[in-house]
């Protein structure tokens, strides 16, 4: 209680040094408050009669005391409901505003080859690469009719400086596989340019861990894939988990994967499908739900193959079943 106490009186002169003349205490607090007084101080009362309690502020509001010691206090769920915390400012922008990507003329690979060099020379970009590691930009076939984008690079991508080559990048190429198409044939890329900083490791270069990237990123990088599907022009594009999809669709417009997945939607008058990451099988403990999270993820795809005239064998639509 002498804790609670000292730590509303101090609360309360807090405040009053802020300026705030009066603070609102419910009725249900001031009658906690009465009573912590008349428990602390028995004798303070006369024997024949009840104390009189004290009296009530007007309006609810309970004046804040001088700098002489303050009244006593209830418990520490009443100072709980006193305390307000301070306002603060929003924190300032962590990167610059997005760069602007003007493609040179020429054809698809002199203009990969100019983006190319544009994103590996960016200053943001490299000023959150560790040493030793690369920026990474897509790959694959510059006629694709599908474009695979992924969240950002892991620690394989920014070793090799290409996007998915690791464990996931690996199931992602058996996905492929099973549509009928070898890797070369689709173009594979990722929103996010560099791989999202973690704390380094004992040695102060290895990065331990992934960290989805922040609205704030994604939009950084945004014009550069933008270009990427510029020189591409794919017929369909398809998101890789929850992360890309709220980069390329808008972190407001998708709440969860599962209500995202096996429907159209468009990003910048491209049919856009929604399906999980690669690495969300990876993370598939029992065999039932790995058997489930193929099938939804084959069920995305197939709607992709059918939307880009790709023949489906019989085998192909009872994939998983």
């Amino acid at each position: 209680m002498h804790a609670a106490l000292n730590a509303l009186t101090d609360e309360l002169k807090r405040l009053k040094a802020r300026g705030v003349k009066t603070i609102v205490v419910s009725d249900q607090s001031l009658e906690s408050l009465r009573k912590a007084i008349e428990a602390r101080n028995p004798q303070s009362a006369p024997a024949a009669t009840p104390a009189p309690a004290p009296a009530k502020p007007p309006s609810g509001n309970l004046a804040l005391p001088d700098s002489s010691p303050a009244a006593p206090a209830p418990d520490a769920r009443v100072y709980s409901q006193l305390r307000q915390p301070a306002q603060r400012p929003p924190p300032p922008p962590k990167l610059p505003p997005p760069p602007t990507v003007t493609l040179p003329a020429g054809d698809k690979k002199t203009r990969w080859d100019a983006l190319f060099a544009l994103v590996t020379q960016d200053p943001e970009c490299l000023k959150h690469v560790r040493p030793g590691k690369k920026v990474v930009l897509g790959v694959g076939n510059l006629d694709a009719k599908i474009f695979f984008c992924g969240e950002a690079p892991g620690a394989e991508e920014e070793k090799r400086g290409e996007p998915f080559v690791g464990p996931a990048g690996e199931l992602l190429t058996k996905m492929i596989a099973g549509m009928g198409l070898k890797r070369e044939e689709v173009y594979i890329g990722n929103i996010m340019n560099w791989r999202p900083e973690m704390p380094a490791g004992a040695a102060g270069l290895a990065q331990v861990g992934n960290r989805p990237p922040t609205e704030e990123e994604m939009l950084y990088c945004l014009p550069y894939l933008r270009a990427q599907l510029e020189i591409i022009q794919p017929q369909i594009i398809v998101a890789l988990g929850a992360t890309a999809a709220k980069g390329l669709l808008g972190f407001a417009n998708i709440k969860t994967l599962g209500a995202a997945r096996n429907r159209w939607h468009d990003f910048e008058g491209k049919p856009l499908m929604v399906t999980y990451h690669p690495s969300f099988l990876l993370h598939t403990t029992t065999a039932e739900a790995m058997r489930k999270a193929k099938r939804a993820i084959w069920e995305d795809l197939l709607l992709v193959m059918e939307r880009a005239s790709l023949p489906i064998s019989e085998k192909q639509r009872r994939y998983f079943l």
